[in-house]
């Protein structure tokens, strides 16, 4: 089953209570197809760096089932690079430095033989990148997924609104829905957004776990599961948390091939427990040293969250 992520392949320099890490492997397509890759091992990666970016990162993704034919390279070009301060709460951040580099003009080519991808995610991008790569499909996806932020929401809302149209999963935190809808209540929120042409939403809340809202295509009743997020003793980093909770969410999907509300709920605290993973450690870190048997484990401390047994 083949997965196409879009998204940025980058750098990073991250402050937090913990600790600083200078100039380290980021990225949103980073983080999602490192997580997808532990379910799925068919992906196929779009995005653009300069040739500073480390071959042994990309000799460790290619290693992992990741096709990057793909990922444009622009020789003598410097690749994508953020840089960000985490307050002391780990919820907020301030944005020190944002150079565009390469991504200031990237224009995606998907390779033929991606075009007819059944799985596609969309990592936070403009809306005019993910609406360029959704232009080259050939054949409609069994499932197009898509992240975005408050910043496309500011400055290219119409952009934003056409591709929200196009896809079947949008994936959101809980202040950018209700900035999208104008709604506080977030079941309200979620109403109008699944009437905006998806019929999936997820509501990260971060720390306080992730909302998931179905709007069944036969009667149109919306359906609701709640996972927690893991409690977890320390965060060290949270960048790329939400990125590499969808990956392993679409990651799920994409290995199993059921889009039933069941097995959503299922996806949802598979991509939690990556996320719960991710924060451990600076940058990619955590997310490379992972093996099956530890994923599992993780998803019986998440089992053992929410099971209770009802009184009789």
């Amino acid at each position: 089953m083949s997965l196409l992520v879009v998204g940025t392949v980058a750098f990073d320099s991250i402050e937090t209570p913990y600790g600083q890490a200078e100039q380290v492997v980021g990225g949103a397509a980073t983080y999602i197809s490192l997580a997808a890759s532990y379910f799925t091992s068919h992906i196929q990666l779009v995005s653009v760096i300069g040739d500073d970016f480390p071959e042994a990162t990309l000799a460790d993704l290619t290693k992992r089932g990741v096709d990057l034919q793909g990922l444009q390279v622009k020789k003598g070009e410097k690749s994508f690079y953020w840089s960000g301060k985490y307050h002391s709460d780990m919820n907020s951040r301030d944005t020190l430095v944002t150079d565009l580099n390469v991504l200031a003009d990237f224009d995606p080519v998907l390779p033929e033989s991606y075009r007819n991808a059944e799985y596609v995610m969309l990592g936070n991008l403009t809306p005019a990148v993910q609406r360029r790569v959704l232009d080259q499909l050939t054949s409609r996806p069994d499932l197009i997924a898509m992240d975005t932020m408050n910043f496309w929401m500011d400055h290219a809302l119409g952009e934003l609104l056409e591709v929200i149209k196009r896809v079947d999963l949008l994936t959101i935190n809980d202040e950018e829905a209700r900035q999208l809808t104008g709604e506080y209540s977030l079941v309200k929120a979620a109403g109008h957004i699944l009437n905006m042409g998806p019929h999936i939403l997820v509501i990260k809340k971060g720390e306080h776990g992730a909302l998931l809202f179905l709007k069944d295509r036969d009667d149109q009743e919306i359906h609701i599961f709640y996972a927690p997020a893991m409690p977890l003793m320390d965060v060290f980093d949270p960048t790329g948390a939400g990125d590499t909770f969808a990956g392993g969410m679409v990651g799920y999907l994409a290995q199993t091939r059921d889009l039933s509300f069941a097995n959503l709920k299922r996806a949802l605290i598979y991509g939690s427990a990556m996320a719960s993973f991710c924060v451990e450690k600076f940058s990619i870190d955590r997310l490379t040293e992972l093996d099956v048997p530890q994923i599992l484990q993780r998803i019986e401390k998440f089992r053992a969250l929410v099971h209770f047994d009802r009184e009789e």
